[in-house]
């Protein structure tokens, strides 16, 4: 796909001129092609945002979506393209980002479910039944542009055959207009266009949304009986290699799995002070993100996350250690790689430090460049206990919800009728979904922080204008394709990085 050139580059100046540039954004009515003789292309018509881990889920009137069209239209565009139209799910860890959320609904006509979104869908579908209407004005050539009024104008298409159509709009955020063109009266909405295909009947205004709103919902299909499994948090295996001082994460992974493990040895003189007065010394970790979780000889001291607008994190609490050699182990987890920008080579994951221990006789001690020992992955990954074959691979207990870097399983059979299939993974903490031993994700029940209120259809759109879920979860429900399902017998596991309650997580259906 291509990105506008710089409007002053002129086709003789222009080696890319041969080729045809296009418009991405929310509005693309400001957008010329660099030539005169090229389509006027919009590529990406965003119909809303994605959701990030932490923030909250953003959406986009769709009378402002028909509004931009409109005004992409009435000014000669030729050719547009909704990003999405139909919304996605980003399965396995195919999220960028980072802290890009597993769903890419994308406040779509279509959901990720495969549903109808109204009124969005048919009030566009409406938008271009009126642009087909004036088709054979439309492409006769470029409009005649006529002022009606402080803040409105009417583009007339006309062809030599005689057909004409008009767009009739109003810029103004908060006022409607009554305007006069061709002899008759016509009202306009704040912020909105009228279609006349005959330059005579409005047959569509953009802000004036006749289909009824069919909000979807979710309907509880089922509690889960659960087995567990627990990663040894204490234990290196094979596969571990050591090296001086901190390194980068992805550099080590090559994102064959989100985790890597550092691990090193401190340790305590008996005249420690603290072993007397029960003042445990501060662990601080500096990293370039995107989760960290803490294990001092194998007990756990809590995690610390950053965020999709800081990745970057640090930890800090005071660490139970004891005389002799202690063993420090930070599992670092990340939360996509990045998908825009450029020097995606400068963009580092992981523990990078310092990494000090304060409260110590000496005062600070610095643990960054001394020996670490690093493993790739999860052992329970290793074993595929995600895997239809590989959950035979160990042993599975009794269920285990608070314990933190948790392996979780269930069989369930597959809801009665055809409607989609979800889960409701709002009682758990942060990790992955195994259906089947296909991949449904990441999530994490990460509560979003953000502005959220009343929002106005008019004025100009942005990605932060209209958001909903402030103080709640970021993304509480995660598809899961009946392609995936049979009958019955289907293996749910759930790897669960930070603790969470099982007797919350319920299978539900989507209908509207």
């Amino acid at each position: 796909m291509l990105l506008p050139l710089a409007h002053h580059i002129t086709e003789s100046s222009c080696q890319l001129c041969s080729l045809i540039n296009t418009c991405n954004g929310f509005y693309c009515d400001y957008f010329s092609p660099n030539s005169n003789g090229k389509p006027t292309m919009w590529t990406e018509a965003w119909t809303g945002w994605f959701t990030a881990f932490g923030g909250p889920v953003p959406h986009r009137p769709v009378e402002d979506m028909a509004f931009a069209v409109a005004r992409f239209v009435q000014k000669g565009g030729s050719f547009v393209n909704y990003y999405m139209y139909h919304g996605g799910t980003n399965f396995d860890r195919t999220a960028g980002g980072p802290f890009i959320a597993t769903s890419y609904d994308y406040d779509a006509p279509i959901d990720e479910y495969g549903l109808i979104r109204q009124p969005k869908w048919g009030h566009l579908r409406g938008l271009h039944k009126a642009i087909k209407q004036a088709e054979p004005a439309l492409v006769s050539g470029d409009p005649t542009v006529q002022r009606i009024g402080n803040y409105e104008k009417a583009y007339v298409f006309k062809s030599s055959a005689g057909a004409c159509a008009a767009f009739l709009s109003n810029y103004h955020t908060s006022a409607a207009a009554r305007v006069v063109y061709n002899g008759r009266r016509y009202d306009l909405p704040a912020w909105s266009i009228s279609i006349l295909p005959d330059c005579k009947t409005a047959v569509f205004n953009t802000a004036t949304v006749k289909e009824p709103s069919a909000p979807a919902k979710m309907n509880p299909a089922g509690g889960l009986a659960w087995q567990s499994y627990s990663e040894d948090t204490n234990a290196l295996d094979s596969s571990a290699f050591t090296k001086d001082g901190l390194v980068e994460q992805l550099s080590m992974t090559w994102d064959k799995s989100d985790y890597l493990w550092y691990t090193t040895y401190v340790n305590i003189d008996s005249s420690e002070q603290f072993l007397k007065s029960g003042q445990w010394p501060q662990l601080t970790i500096n990293s370039a993100g995107h989760s960290v979780q803490v294990f001092v000889n194998g007990q756990s001291f809590g995690v610390a996350y950053g965020g999709y607008n800081n990745p970057k994190l640090t930890y800090s609490k005071p660490v139970k250690m004891w005389q002799g050699s202690n063993k420090i182990s930070i599992l670092s987890s990340a939360m996509g790689l990045p998908n825009q920008g450029t020097h995606y080579e400068a963009w580092n994951v992981g523990v990078l430090g310092p990494v000090t221990l304060s409260g110590l006789n000496q005062g600070k001690r610095d643990l960054s460049n001394q020996k670490w020992t690093y493993q790739i992955g999860l052992k329970g990954e290793s074993l595929g206990v995600n895997s239809v074959s590989g959950s035979s691979s160990v042993e599975w207990g009794s269920a285990t919800g608070a314990q933190p870097l948790t392996w979780h399983k269930a069989y369930f059979a597959a809801p009665a009728g055809s409607a989609p299939v979800a889960l409701d993974m709002g009682s758990m903490g942060k990790g992955q979904i195994w259906v089947n031993g296909n991949n449904a994700g990441r999530y994490w029940s990460y509560r979003a922080s953000g502005s959220c209120g009343a929002c106005s259809y008019a004025g100009t759109f942005s990605e932060a204008k209209c958001q909903t879920n402030c103080g709640d979860i970021s993304q509480r429900w995660y598809h899961v394709p009946r392609s995936w399902l049979k009958p019955s017998g289907n293996l749910l596991v759930v790897l669960e990085e930070f603790g969470g309650d099982l007797s919350g997580v319920t299978l539900m259906t989507r209908t509207t």
